[in-house]
């Protein structure tokens, strides 16, 4: 199994940042590491299960600032009723970005750095979990191929419309709770930036080595091998360049 276990976005005020996640989103720290130069910290709901993807937030001690790029598109959480949670977080301050309204089923949010959030409408899963994640790619059939066959996912969705299409990938026999990820091709054949405010997504694997070893045999790109990372973590990257970091339960 390679369940998606988190996506990373670096931020520039951390404690803004945390404040704005477990104000409005209810999020509780997960998990923290503090190393000489940044800050990683791990957010989720209070009652999240053990296949729940996370957020890990990075925080550079630097101050240096971030573009956000158009290769990224947003994270999207679950909540049972979108305009009730739209405009749950209007009441609470939140800057009006797209209203539910305007987009039947869903609706956007973005934090304190920009980045988007989606709210979407789930029966499953704790509230404001993550949904998914969505990415853009220049070839819907390359990046198909990648996750299918580089990672061993599984097309579980889709939905094509006359501009663009959505293609939505997750493990062989994922629970409800995990996060998929989500391919948006749009058909006019643009190019993206990737930015460097949104960082990775995490898949997690029972054998580090041995995933590894999967992935070169499939001709993954090797980006950070595992001895690179001191033997706990490791990074290829897709086809576009999104880095996909490999960590384990561990």
């Amino acid at each position: 199994m390679t369940t998606l276990d988190h996506v990373m976005m670096r931020v520039e005020d951390l404690v803004a940042s945390l404040d704005w996640y477990t104000s409005h989103l209810d999020y509780e720290e997960k998990g923290r590491w503090e190393a000489d130069t940044f800050t990683n910290v791990f957010l989720g709901p209070e009652d999240a299960g053990e296949e729940a993807a996370l957020l890990e937030l990075t925080y550079n001690h630097d101050g240096r600032t971030y573009t956000m790029g158009d290769a990224w598109g947003h994270i999207a959480v679950r909540v049972e009723d979108v305009h009730d949670a739209y405009y749950e977080l209007m009441d609470e301050g939140v800057e009006d970005y797209r209203r539910p309204e305007d987009n039947p089923g869903y609706a956007f949010v973005k934090d304190p750095d920009g980045h988007e959030i989606e709210i979407v409408e789930r029966d499953y899963g704790a509230r404001w979990s993550l949904d998914h994640t969505m990415i853009r790619v220049e070839d819907a059939d390359e990046a198909l191929g990648w996750w299918i066959r580089k990672l061993g996912y599984d097309e579980v969705g889709r939905w094509e419309a006359d501009t663009f299409a959505n293609y939505f990938v997750e493990p062989p026999e994922a629970s409800e709770e995990a996060m998929a990820v989500e391919l948006t091709y749009n058909y006019d054949g643009r190019t993206y930036e990737m930015g460097d405010a949104w960082g990775h997504l995490a898949v997690r694997a029972d054998d580090l080595h041995e995933f590894w070893g999967t992935l070169m045999t499939r001709a993954a790109e090797d980006y950070r091998d595992p001895e690179s990372c001191g033997d706990r973590y490791a990074f290829t990257k897709d086809q576009d360049g999104h880095e996909v970091e490999i960590v384990t339960g561990e």
